[in-house]
């Protein structure tokens, strides 16, 4: 397997590949090029500093990658599985019978720490239920960490654990146990919440927000609920909006909350066709706002920017650090980020540069208000090449058109680049044709395309943060990083998608089970980041601590296996990931037989906060 760039649109994506052989129709053996995982846009990546893909590459062929989604590929490369023939006689002691998972040993100490055991007691206290509403829960949240399937296919896995989750219920009751969750889902968020600040040193100076979508594989969107006088009762939830993977299909609008130790704070769902920006507020109303966090600093993309949103986070007694388009600002401010003559200059690949500016914005009440917020410009020699490389081709066919603009045919692709730099839209939306080309060239911007050559390689800041050191707001808006890697988690690790209800109340409880699998997943990766010696980590130019992927491995893989006379034996448990993590909560696995009391024992020895 190995690293490649390529590019979409005029956009740079990185993926990893791998060649293999297959047999085409005629019957003959031909290579070609799989891709295992579509790793995400350069963009999200680079770290400013040159030739970032040449080290990535070589990083990945080293062993040790500059990204974290990269290591459990770069293990299964190099462990490829083998067959193995071992013969036994049954009745013997080496025989093997039906091993089950073991895992809920230590998954069970963590929901019950995060207080969802008590929690969804008293709920089902008070709806006089019959099922297991407990056992239901924790199978449905298990089952997306070791073996992520439908409701009904991992109710019917319910057996494959050593102690079943689930006791006397059918599966008629998950569709039951999926309202609860989403009756109940405010007081899930606030009773995790208030468990993981009181058990461990959580640090929410600093809380990112992203907004993913997860596509439906459905003909239609949704229809709005309407009322009698024709106006919206209940929108629609799964809606035509903005793929983050580029899909055709109706998507559903995710919004996440971290903390700065990478574990979730809380999410919200919205319609798919919400904008971005607009989600921000009703998310921190509905969760961020009633938590009772310290004052801290919100960190978000570009896409969150506005005027209001800002307002929001100010009178919340917050603070934000926040990406905001320089090709979009004001003239005066473009030219002020192009002065080069106040930069700090760091190197010849790196300047910066900031000032503090009032801006009067519309606040949610509609009055306006004056904001100060210091604005922050710097420029990197590597984003600078990166965007040089990404629309090498346009600038090229510009030239050209320049050249011989009367014999010039333009694709598609090229129409959809050319329309943001014309005086007038020449471009037919249907079907990306230029609608007068003997017009074309006198319709080009000259300005406008100054501005996009000049703009190359610089980034703007905006940060309610007026005295915090310049570079230190830098570092702290790449901290973003850490969203965008447990967006990645969901979709893959957890598996997420495809989701197999349809209701927007059950989609909603699907994705608060996987909420809640995600947290389990990051504290166990946190404690076996904070457990891992200091000297190792100083040893390393970047700590990455064991992977979701590697944590989903291990549990999976932890099995237990019933020998004659009811005695019991580990199956995985010296598997290296598997110790790591079960160091971390203070449990090591002694290598004996078991009988099912010291089992028992064993469970309650997990330490969890």
């Amino acid at each position: 397997m190995y690293v490649e760039l390529t590019k979409n649109n005029g956009t740079d994506y990185l993926r990893l590949v791998r060649n293999q052989r297959i047999t085409n129709s005629e019957g003959k053996r031909t290579s070609t090029k799989k891709v295992v995982l579509n790793i995400g846009p350069l963009s999200r990546y680079d770290d400013g500093k040159p030739d970032y893909v040449k080290r990535l590459k070589k990083s990945f062929k080293d062993g040790t990658p500059l990204i974290d989604s990269l290591i459990p590929y770069l293990e299964s490369e190099s462990n490829t599985p083998q067959t193995v023939t071992v013969t036994f006689k049954q009745g013997e002691a080496s025989c093997f019978g039906d091993p089950k998972i073991f895992a809920p040993c230590l998954l069970d100490k963590i929901f019950s720490a995060l207080g969802l055991d008590e929690l969804f007691a008293t709920i089902k206290h008070g709806s006089k239920i019959q099922f297991d509403l407990q056992g239901i829960t924790r199978l449905l949240t298990y089952g997306r960490i070791l073996e992520p399937a439908s409701k009904i296919a991992t109710m019917h896995n319910n057996n494959r654990y050593f102690i079943p989750p689930v006791k006397g219920s059918n599966d008629d009751n998950v569709y039951d146990t999926l309202d609860l969750i989403y009756e109940n889902r405010r007081k899930i968020i606030q009773r995790m919440n208030s468990r993981i600040s009181a058990g461990i040193s959580r640090n929410t100076d600093n809380v990112f927000y992203d907004v993913s979508n997860f596509f439906f594989e459905i003909e239609h969107p949704d229809a709005d609920e309407l009322g009698e006088d024709g106006n919206v009762l209940h929108k629609g939830l799964r809606k035509m909006g903005v793929s983050k993977e580029n899909r055709k299909q109706p998507i559903v609008q995710m919004g996440l909350f971290l903390d700065d130790n990478g574990i979730p704070i809380s999410i919200e769902m919205f319609p798919g066709n919400t904008l971005d920006h607009l989600t921000l507020r009703e998310a921190m109303r509905q969760t961020v706002d009633t938590l009772g966090l310290d004052r801290f600093i919100l960190v978000a993309d570009r896409g969150m920017y506005s005027g209001t949103n800002m307002c929001h986070v100010i009178d919340q007694g917050d603070g934000y650090i926040v990406s905001k388009s320089l090709k979009k600002t004001k003239k005066e401010e473009r030219q002020w980020a192009l002065n080069r003559d106040d930069f700090v200059v760091v190197s010849d690949d790196f300047r910066y540069k900031s000032h503090i500016v009032t801006r009067t914005v519309t606040a949610e009440d509609g009055s306006k208000r004056k904001i100060r917020e210091k604005v922050l410009v710097y420029w990197s020699r590597s984003f600078y090449e990166r965007e040089r490389h990404e629309n090498k081709s346009f600038l090229e066919f510009i030239e050209k058109l320049k050249t011989n603009p009367n014999g010039f045919r333009l694709t598609a692709a090229q129409s959809r680049s050319l329309r943001k730099f014309l005086k007038k839209d020449m471009i037919n939306k249907q079907t990306g044709e230029v609608l007068d080309s003997r017009k074309l060239l006198a319709m080009i911007d000259d300005d406008k395309l100054k501005q996009f050559n000049e703009l190359m390689g610089y980034y703007q800041i905006v940060s309610s943060e007026l005295n915090m050191d310049d570079l230190q707001i830098i570092e702290k808006y790449h901290g973003l990083t850490k969203i965008e890697d447990q967006f990645r988690e969901m979709k893959g690790t957890l598996q997420t998608r495809p989701v197999y209800v349809s209701t927007p109340e059950h989609i909603k409880a699907h994705l608060m089970i996987c909420f809640i699998a995600l947290t389990m997943m990051r504290i166990i990766q946190h404690m076996v980041t904070v457990n891992v010696p200091l000297a190792e980590k100083e040893n390393s130019t970047r700590y990455y601590g064991i992977s979701g992927k590697r944590v989903s491995n291990a549990l999976r893989n932890w099995q237990i296996d019933m020998l004659p006379g009811d005695i019991y034996r580990m199956v995985g448990a010296a598997n290296d990931d598997l110790k790591q993590i079960l160091k971390a909560f203070n449990l090591t696995i002694p290598i004996k037989m078991f009988t099912r009391g010291e089992l028992r024992n064993l469970k309650s020895s997990v330490e969890v906060f």
